[in-house]
């Protein structure tokens, strides 16, 4: 298995080709991918699904992908690493991070609204034609271009995740999860009173349906959707130990060290240590 690298926080890449076949790899970096013209397919993790125009992919770092062009393609590759990540504000990382734990991981598009894709195609020519000049605060535009890119990206995850509960026969849990996901930062607002109060629900009955459903307590899923998230501040970020705990209403660096010990078998330092090694 092929697995390529990147050696610059970031690299644009446009591609023109009518006989392309990209065979299945690994990247250590992420990728999105939008299609300025042709028909194909798009690979991930060996399940397949056919590309047209104006479709827009998310190819995270391991997985497995590739495409198949039938007839002449224009690619759009948007490629970054975790040090680009690591420049930016932690409202964006927060972006990020919502996308890294509600994608499928599948192949397809993941716009879903009309009125993005023509948003993302103008967005997408913009920066081509940014990329050709070098006009002053160059490197700035191309970032904050690609950052509302990955901003529109969350954006239609999102709009996705709301339409799958609306195709539920019994939806009230994935509303609670979407909840605890948007004020995972503000831990007086999953409080399971304040929880109960939002959803009109008694405190007892949301506790007891929520471990009925899902088989985890309330708090055993937010502490433990807080780890997820926590592994991604010590994978792409240099936040002290401190500055986490705080972040994620621990009450000091040692309440954090024994929580995420808990749950992943090692302390913070260790992980990221592990992590910094596997990537150099």
């Amino acid at each position: 298995m092929e697995i390529k690298n990147l050696y610059r926080p970031y690299e644009l890449e446009l591609l023109e080709t009518d006989s392309y076949t990209a065979k299945p790899h690994r990247n250590t970096f992420f990728e999105m991918v939008f299609t300025l013209e042709g028909t194909g397919v798009q690979i991930i993790n060996e399940h397949e699904l056919p590309y047209t125009a104006n479709k827009f992919f998310l190819i995270f770092p391991e997985d497995k992908h590739g495409f198949e062009v039938h007839d002449l393609t224009r690619f759009y590759f948007i490629h970054f690493t975790d040090s680009y990540l690591k420049t930016q504000s932690d409202q964006w990382v927060k972006k990020m991070e919502f996308i890294f734990h509600n994608h499928n991981h599948l192949p397809g598009c993941i716009l879903k609204t009309v009125t993005d894709k023509p948003l993302v195609r103008a967005m997408v020519e913009a920066l081509i034609r940014e990329t050709s000049n070098l006009y002053p605060q160059h490197n700035q535009v191309l970032e904050q271009v690609m950052n509302a890119i990955i901003t529109i990206a969350a954006r239609n995850i999102t709009l996705q995740q709301r339409a799958d509960i609306i195709k539920q026969p019994s939806a009230t849990t994935l509303p609670l999860l979407n909840y605890i996901h948007e004020n995972i930062y503000q831990p007086e607002r999953l409080r399971v009173e304040h929880m109960a109060s939002c959803f009109n629900l008694s405190p007892n009955y949301i506790s007891e349906y929520f471990k009925k459903t899902t088989g985890e307590s309330l708090q055993q899923y937010i502490t433990g959707y807080k780890i997820k998230l926590i592994e991604t501040r010590l994978q792409y970020t240099d936040k002290r130990m401190g500055e986490i705990a705080y972040e994620f209403g621990f009450t000091d660096e040692s309440h954090l060290n024994r929580i995420f010990k808990k749950y992943k078998g090692e302390n913070p330092t260790a992980f990221r240590k592990k992590y910094a090694e596997l990537n150099n």
